[in-house]
């Protein structure tokens, strides 16, 4: 383990321990810390990351201490909302809660920052019983994420309330003079019969890079609905590896949804832990890079309990020498029967130096299941892209139009109407409609 970033890693975490007022992590912190130094971090012998090399974000060094001071204005802040007036959000620059870019409007719930959470007493109990419960301890980024993470987005949805405004959760970094690296963690329990939405989008400023490792937990009790929706619209300059994990109890209903279009390298990592009857499930994701980007999707279900389903619909379109990666995987338990587990990824390669990677695997140990998966990998159908030109439409558009209708369909089931719009705009934007 010779890296830059490792060295950096095992050399500033005591001075990062010293930046904390609330000490009662310390102790797993440094064991997190022991642990992703056995670990190291992964490299191409890994079978997770056979098709993603790490090694250009690993050999530069960054600064662990962000400068707070910014002058982002209200006006760089409007262009990216995505016309959502009537949401709520909040906004951290450079690691820290800004009151003053917030908006928020929830009495409610307990809605607050990671590091305020973490230093309020009350909140010590919360902790005890969900933080870092379900996020994999086996993981180098993960083992990382516990040792280092101080700031981002906590909230717990009590019983019963329905939080109608969605909450977009914005990072921003700017005004960095260094290539800087953030950890952000973020917790969302929603109980029972309770409802809630969130955005979570990253957007760096600066010509320097990026490196953001980011862990959520979602814990979504009995007969509660949590959506995610991950937009990824970030700079050349921004590296992220996201780990999600989401545990649901019975009749919940849990949907994390993945929008990449931009970023130098994205590999996200998602983990639906399903631990009771009748729960359903949903991954959806539309990639569409160019240049040199490569993003990765590695997703996993485990059904462990009779009567769940699982749906996972990753759409991917990738343009000059652009990669990227899709592996699925479904645990079935032999106890899960009656699972319906749904698997599709499609994919277009605009040209010839584009490639993906893609590899569904399925372990079913139960007899009584309905388990599909399908990948594709192609050109536009030349048939249509004909029909389209023969009524006088260019070659350019005609392609746009395919390729919009093609990635269209996974961005059917989001319920917040201006997000929606967002993504289709982002999308005609992307393919030059």
């Amino acid at each position: 383990m010779s890296n830059m970033l490792s060295e950096q890693i095992l050399n500033n975490h005591s001075a990062f321990l010293e930046t904390l007022r609330h000490r009662f992590l310390d102790e797993s912190r440094v064991s997190a810390l022991q642990r992703f130094a056995e670990l190291g971090f992964p490299t191409r012998k890994d079978e997770e990351y056979r098709y993603t090399n790490i090694r250009e974000i690993i050999e530069k060094n960054y600064n662990f201490f962000p400068k707070e001071s910014h002058n982002i204005s209200k006006e760089q802040l409007d262009l990216l909302h995505l016309g959502e007036e009537n949401f709520d959000w909040i906004v951290f620059v450079n690691g820290k809660l800004c009151k003053e870019f917030s908006k928020i409007s929830i009495e409610n719930a307990e809605f607050l920052s990671f590091n305020y959470a973490l230093n309020d007493a009350a909140h010590k109990d919360v902790f005890d019983e969900y933080f870092n419960t379900i996020a994999s301890k086996k993981l180098a980024f993960t083992s990382l994420n516990e040792a280092y993470c101080k700031f981002g987005f906590f909230l717990k949805v009590p019983k019963n309330v329905v939080i109608e405004k969605p909450i977009h959760v914005f990072y921003l970094s700017q005004n960095q003079e260094d290539n800087t690296f953030y950890n952000t963690r973020n917790l969302l329990i929603v109980e029972e019969g309770a409802k809630v939405e969130i955005i979570e989008s990253h957007h760096n400023f600066d010509e320097n890079y990026v490196f953001t490792n980011s862990v959520t937990e979602i814990f979504t009790h009995p007969n509660a609905k949590a959506d995610w929706h991950k937009v990824q619209n970030d700079s050349e300059t921004s590296y992220l590896v996201d780990h999600t994990f989401a545990k649901q109890e019975r009749d919940s209903l849990a949907t994390v949804n993945t929008f990449s279009f931009g970023g130098k390298i994205v590999r996200n990592n998602l983990d639906f832990i399903q631990n009771g009857s009748n729960i359903n499930s949903f991954m959806n994701g539309i990639t569409i890079i160019g240049n040199e980007q490569l993003v990765d999707h590695h997703t996993a279900v485990h059904h462990n309990q009779p009567h769940c389903e699982s749906y996972q619909n990753y759409k991917g379109i990738f343009k000059d020498k652009s990669h990227g990666v899709f592996n699925g995987k479904v645990f079935v338990d032999k106890i899960a029967q009656k699972t319906n587990a749904y698997q599709q990824n499609n994919n277009v390669l605009l040209n010839e130096g584009a490639s993906i990677d893609t590899k569904p695997q399925l372990e079913i140990f139960a007899d009584d299941v309905k388990c599909s998966h399908g990948c594709t990998v192609g050109q536009l159908n030349k048939d249509a892209l004909f029909y389209l030109r023969a009524r006088g439409i260019s070659k350019k558009e005609a392609q746009a139009l395919l390729l919009y209708a093609f990635a269209n369909d996974a961005i059917q089931n989001i319920d917040i109407e201006p997000l929606k719009i967002k993504i289709e705009k982002l999308l005609a934007e992307k393919l030059e409609v």
